[in-house]
Order: C-alpha cells, then sequence, then structure tokens
C-alpha cells in the first residue's frame, strides 16, 4: 500500500478519554472469584483518544473532541494527547472526576475492561466550533463512550458536510435509526454486530453481514486473530487475514486498526476497487497486530513505520 500523501488526511475524532488502571494476571477472574496478579500501571486510554492518538501515528492531523475532569488524571490525559500530536482546542473541562477504565490482562493476551464514564458522560451535546471542525474533517471516528446524543449530532453534520462518518460501535448497544442513516462505514466486531443488528450472538458471519447492510452501507467486521470481513451493498465481499504474531495485551488492538482504518480509508478517498479495500483492511490489520505486540493501550499504537514494516512482511506482493 502507498504511503503517499497521507500527512494530507484530517480526522476528527469524537470520543473518550479514560486513564487506564492495567493489572496483568496469568487467568482473567470469574464472577465471585479473586486473582493475584501484578503491579498496577496506570496508562492514558478511552476508545475515543486512543484512535486519536493511532491516527495520528498513522500518519494524519487528529482533532480530538471530548471531556476531562477537574483531576490529576486529566492532567496526564491532556499530556498523552499533546505529546502525540492530537489538537486539544476542542476538549473540554467539566467538574467532577476524569473517565476511568479498570483491565484486566491475562496470560494469552485477552482481557477485561469496565468503564467508569466520569467526564465523558458529561459530553452530551456539542457547539458550533466542533461543527466546525467535523465540517472540515475528511474523516468523522465516533464510538459509543460518550453520550449518543453528541455522537449522533457529529454524524449528522459529518454526513450533510461530505465527511466521511466512520462508526465504531463499541461498547455494543441497540442504536437509533437516525444514527445509522447517517454512518458512512460500520466498524463492529462479532458480538458488537449482533447487538447493533439485533439477532442472536450466535448468528454466523454472512447472516451478520446481511443484518448491518440493512442498516448502513458498509460493514467492517473484526474477527481477531482470524482477521476480518468486509461488505457493502455493491456486493463487494471480502475476507482478510491478520498478520501472525505473538501477542502480548490486545487492550488497545481494536482501537489502533480504527484509527489506521480511518486514515487508509481517507487517503484512498473511500475505496471501491476490491484491490484498493483489501489493502486499506491488510493496513488497518498490521497496525492493529502490531500495537497487540507491546503491553498497554496508548503506549503501544504503532507508528506509520511499524504499520508499513508489518504490512510489507505479511502481505508481500505476489513476485
Amino acid at each position: 500500500m502507498t504511503t503517499a500523501g497521507a500527512g494530507e488526511v484530517r480526522v476528527v475524532v469524537v470520543g473518550s478519554a479514560n486513564l487506564d488502571l492495567v493489572v496483568s494476571t496469568p487467568t482473567l477472574p470469574r464472577p465471585g472469584e479473586t486473582v493475584l496478579g501484578d503491579a498496577l500501571r496506570t496508562i492514558p486510554g478511552g476508545k475515543g483518544a486512543n484512535q486519536a492518538v493511532a491516527a495520528v501515528r498513522a500518519g494524519a492531523r487528529c482533532d480530538f473532541v471530548g471531556a476531562v475532569g477537574q483531576d490529576g488524571f486529566a492532567d496526564q490525559l491532556r499530556a498523552n494527547l499533546a505529546e502525540a500530536g492530537v489538537d486539544l482546542r476542542r476538549l473540554r473541562t467539566v467538574p467532577g472526576p476524569s473517565g476511568v477504565a479498570l483491565i484486566a490482562v491475562d496470560a494469552r493476551a485477552e482481557n477485561l475492561i469496565v468503564v467508569a464514564p466520569g467526564a465523558n458522560g458529561e459530553l452530551t451535546s456539542l457547539g458550533a466550533d466542533d461543527r466546525a471542525v467535523v465540517e472540515a474533517a475528511d474523516v468523522l471516528l465516533c464510538q459509543l463512550e460518550v453520550p449518543l446524543p453528541a455522537v449522533a449530532q457529529a454524524a449528522e453534520w459529518g454526513r450533510n458536510a461530505g465527511t466521511t462518518v466512520v462508526l465504531n460501535a463499541a461498547p455494543a448497544r441497540p442504536l437509533p435509526a437516525d444514527l445509522l442513516d447517517v454512518v458512512d462505514l460500520l466498524v463492529v466486531n462479532q458480538v458488537e454486530a449482533a447487538v447493533v443488528a439485533g439477532v442472536a450472538a450466535e448468528t454466523d458471519v454472512e447472516a451478520l453481514l446481511d443484518a448491518l447492510l440493512a442498516l448502513v452501507p458498509r460493514v467492517v467486521l473484526t474477527l481477531g486473530a482470524d482477521g476480518v470481513r468486509y461488505a457493502d451493498r455493491l456486493g463487494l465481499r471480502l475476507a482478510v487475514a491478520a498478520p501472525t504474531i505473538e501477542a502480548v495485551d490486545t487492550t488497545a488492538a481494536g482501537d489502533a486498526f480504527t484509527g489506521a482504518l480511518a486514515v487508509a480509508w481517507a487517503q484512498r478517498r473511500g475505496p471501491v476497487e476490491p484491490a484498493a479495500v483489501t489493502a486499506v483492511l491488510r493496513w488497518a490489520c498490521a497496525a492493529g497486530a502490531a500495537c497487540a505486540r507491546r503491553p498497554g493501550a496508548s503506549t503501544a499504537l504503532p507508528t506509520r513505520a511499524e504499520i508499513d514494516d508489518l504490512y510489507a512482511q505479511s502481505y508481500p506482493e505476489p513476485s
């Protein structure tokens, strides 16, 4: 995949910023079970903030629309985003605590995450300055760790302005039709897909894609180590394998994937040819895999050079 022109891509993220409290443990606890873990680590995270950092490291300019509280965690969250090069002029400070995520990671790199929204829950509406950055962007990237009214408002602005609207529907919840109507590209895992589509969790992949295409024009269905599936209303369906790696921590791998996907999709100007869509999905898979090779959330997000390197190793050009 060519990297030319990536610096011209402008992404706006409307989403959450959390401080992750992370403990590694040999096995994840079952209900009612106590397990011993290693030392506690505090790492800036949140799906929105992670995807904003991922987008910058993948080569984009990025504005972040979100909220932090009036506490020491807010200082860490702001500093992390600023150091990454994210534009923070639309990050507001609200009374009370910042968002916090409690994360346990086991020896197989699987995780359990519980989020206390804190300041993220106060992002219930957006203003004129927020609208201006959304309308000026190539891609609007949203998730569901902030209130739905703000997400729907931003998505409507984006659709009306011709900004590509990408929704990572996580955490999973049923979504109103007026939001789905203005989504250009939906990114979900299998659990999220079933919830959004309103079907049984055991529904097979093809039926999941069919159900989602009744709601949105394009779907990327992530399958972890099994890669991704893509489907659109033009009839294109693709399966892309993930790079083979030794995973250490998958906490932010999905955010790395989604941030890189947004950048690559914008760079390709909304690809429709199978080869171009495949290249975009492979590059995003390389980003997610590169992230999973390191512990942590925002600290593990890969640079463009690291993504390019794993992409080249994993998907060599035919001779």
